[in-house]
């Protein structure tokens, strides 16, 4: 096989996919501090976490010092199906715009699943099926997670049980039935399945719920169901070196380009596609060899990064998964039935909560009106319907996009548009006939579950 080296240590084969993860984690200072066993409140070691994730996951979940983890075959060998993703320039956009910025975005939608969340699925599944286990079990929130698992379980011939957040599995039936088309078992969260999912519809009846329910869910049917493990489709640092695929591509496209990015956008829920964008960049920033603004842009709904507590808490909302150190609304926090259900995990990537922490990008939060306002736009213009995630950064990059527009700097904008919105109608639906409302929870609203965060010294 040739190889095409490209600088910055991105090294790609003949179809220019890189043929290495990226792992962040190995460049920072202050590493990010580790997961917690509830009931101990030790750090997590890899025989715990192998008890709930695949042990090569695991392994990936606490390596703190290797920069760089050579992506194998077979899962390279998938990714040529929809690898790489296209880099593309933002004409229409910026003539609309009238601006003399430069508008990039790296578009993950060009796969069955509809988004990025495909190149962590079929790693992990990959690892699933080489451990010889039986199947897996997840939680999904959009369903965009939930559609590239049961895809990736299906190539490997693996049972796949997916529990979907209920106020999406209500609001999108047909991602519901792409899921179930590729073999999957699509439950509504919170459940009478589960023994955690019975205890929260009892606190909180006619919850719609959120992805730390989900999540509980979904770790209790792994750990109770032989040869099974729990997968996760985002926060997670092994999902973040697996997303790194991103951010190495359009790396690599910018530099056989000559093209250097100013700033760097990506929507945040737990951190996937955030994290898989900006690693490499964040990288060379952590080196000291070049500085990039990065922003991280969530929901005014769910804000954890602009209005969160960096804390340890619980990754789910039935307490059952190791403590994590993130920004964080508190596990109990059930955010508004809002629609972009990717974005409604109460905390943040532990790597990128720790980054925001030492200053090393910033973070807003826009409301759910503006956001679709500035999707249509898009669409318009660019001829993609974006998913309401991805619109997040869209929403960003159009407002950078304008200041410069009102300077006259000519800035270089890059966003990941993570996925298409085409499973999205019933909230455009809302948007287009004057239905949907902003939301922002107050102070008040916060406070339990700040009062509710465990007591870690």
């Amino acid at each position: 096989m040739s190889e095409k080296t490209i600088p910055y240590k991105i090294y790609l084969d003949e179809h220019e996919m890189p043929k290495q993860w990226y792992n962040v984690r190995a460049d920072m200072k202050h590493k990010p501090a580790p997961l917690l066993n509830p009931a101990t409140l030790k750090p997590m070691t890899q025989e715990e976490l192998s008890a709930v994730f695949c042990t090569e996951l695991a392994k990936q979940e606490l390596d703190d010092t290797t920069p760089y983890i050579d992506i194998p075959e077979e899962i390279a060998g998938f990714y040529k199906m929809y690898r790489p993703s296209p880099l593309i320039r933002a004409y229409c956009l910026e003539e609309k715009l009238k601006t003399p910025a430069h508008i990039y975005y790296k578009f993950e939608g060009n796969n069955t699943s509809g988004s990025h969340k495909l190149n962590s699925a079929i790693a992990q599944a990959y690892y699933a099926k080489k451990q010889g286990l039986k199947g897996v079990t997840t939680e999904t929130g959009a369903g965009q997670w939930g559609t590239a698992l049961s895809m990736a379980c299906s190539y490997f011939e693996l049972d796949c049980r997916v529990y979907m957040v209920k106020v999406s599995y209500d609001q999108k039936p047909f991602r519901r039935e792409v899921m179930r088309t590729y073999g999957a078992s699509v439950t509504p969260s919170p459940s009478e399945t589960t023994q955690v999912g019975r205890r929260i519809l009892a606190e909180h009846p006619g919850t719609s719920g959120s992805l730390g329910c989900a999540i509980s869910e979904a770790v209790e049917a792994a750990s109770g169901t032989e040869g099974y493990r729990y997968v996760l489709g985002s926060v997670l640092n092994q999902v973040l070196l697996h997303q790194s695929v991103i951010g190495l591509e359009t790396k690599a496209a910018l530099l056989k380009y000559g093209i250097e990015p100013d700033i760097i956008i990506g929507c945040a829920g737990g951190g996937s596609n955030l994290g898989g964008l900006i690693s490499p960049f964040m990288g060379e920033k952590l080196r000291g060899e070049k500085d990039y603004h990065f922003i991280a842009v969530e929901p005014a709904s769910c804000p954890s990064f602009t209005r969160g507590k960096f804390a340890y808490d619980f990754c789910d909302t039935g307490k059952v998964c190791p403590l994590a150190k993130m920004y964080t609304l508190g596990s109990s926090f059930i955010p508004s039935a809002n629609h972009a259900g990717g974005l409604r995990y109460h905390g943040m990537s532990t790597a990128l909560s720790q980054l925001y922490a030492d200053g090393l990008m910033e973070a807003r939060s826009v409301e759910q009106t503006g956001v679709f306002k500035a999707a249509e736009q898009f669409a318009r213009v660019e001829g993609i319907l974006p998913a309401p995630e991805s619109a997040h950064a869209i929403c960003a990059a159009m407002e950078e996009a304008q200041k410069c527009t009102q300077t006259g700097e000519e800035k270089t904008i890059v966003f990941g548009l993570t996925g298409t919105g085409y499973f999205d109608m019933v909230a455009y639906e809302k948007f287009h006939n004057g239905d949907m409302e902003d939301y922002i929870p107050t102070d008040e609203d916060l406070e339990p579950g700040f009062s509710s965060l465990p007591q870690v010294e």
